[in-house]
């Protein structure tokens, strides 16, 4: 059994969450709400939300920890291609842009919409309106990839000093969020962030550099770069100076 919390119950120790022989890998606690001290309380503690419209609400800490160390970030030399021939678009014509923060809910609404591999999504309505709200106040943001002036890919997630929490991707046309990705890690790396948190283990985070390490040294980390000094300005820097 897990633990239900109300409106001001704590969350408990993430090392009390399931094991996958007790049938739900993670699971740690179910209840509470997506105010944005509720959603940070949890990112301090390496606790994430997740799960389906109709469900209560369900926190999770995963062991392993799904986690991307910035400076291992993989790109291919057809996505160093791409890059390259949109920063060139970003000091000539102005077709590809890559914005941080211009369109956040859209953002979240189009990683929302329906994919060919997967039958639903976690982001309901409640989950965009809490992230919203955390963005309202500075502590969630969106990297973005715009084409011709329409959004056409990008990222989203949560940063708290210099902890970086990846939520969702999506794209439009081809690498368009990888685009918005290489340009959030570049943005991150120079502002010392030393790790993003992925959450869940998939091929694709592995493809692009990420692994998996214990939830013990997930925690340990985090509360290092959690006690950092928030980032202030967000803003895309150039991927080749």
């Amino acid at each position: 059994m897990i633990p239900w919390l109300d409106r001001t119950t704590p969350f408990p120790d993430a090392s009390k969450a399931l094991t996958e022989a007790q049938g739900a890998a993670g699971l740690l606690a179910a209840g509470a709400d997506l105010s944005p001290q509720r959603l940070l309380d949890a990112y301090r503690q390496g606790i994430f939300p997740w799960f389906s419209e109709g469900q209560p609400i369900l926190w999770w800490s995963t062991d392993p920890r799904m986690v991307l160390f910035t400076e291992r970030f993989a790109v291919s030399e057809s996505l160093r291609k791409t890059l390259r021939k949109v920063s060139k678009s970003m000091r000539s014509d102005g077709r590809w842009q890559v914005r941080f923060d211009t369109a956040f809910e859209q953002v979240m609404r189009a990683c929302a919409a329906p994919r060919k591999e997967e039958a639903g999504t976690w982001i309901s309505p409640d989950i965009i309106a809490g992230y919203s709200a955390l963005h309202r106040l500075g502590y969630a943001h969106s990297a973005e990839t715009w084409l011709d002036g329409q959004l056409v890919g990008g990222a989203y997630g949560v940063s708290i000093g210099h902890m970086f929490y990846g939520e969702s991707m999506f794209a439009r046309v081809t690498d368009a969020s990888k685009i918005a990705l290489a340009h959030l890690v570049h943005f991150l790396r120079k502002n010392d962030v030393p790790m993003i948190d992925c959450q869940q283990e998939t091929e694709h985070l592995a493809s692009l550099g990420a692994a998996p390490i214990p939830r013990q040294e997930f925690i340990s980390r985090l509360q290092k770069s959690i006690a950092e000094p928030q980032i202030e300005t967000w803003q895309p820097l150039n991927l080749f100076e």
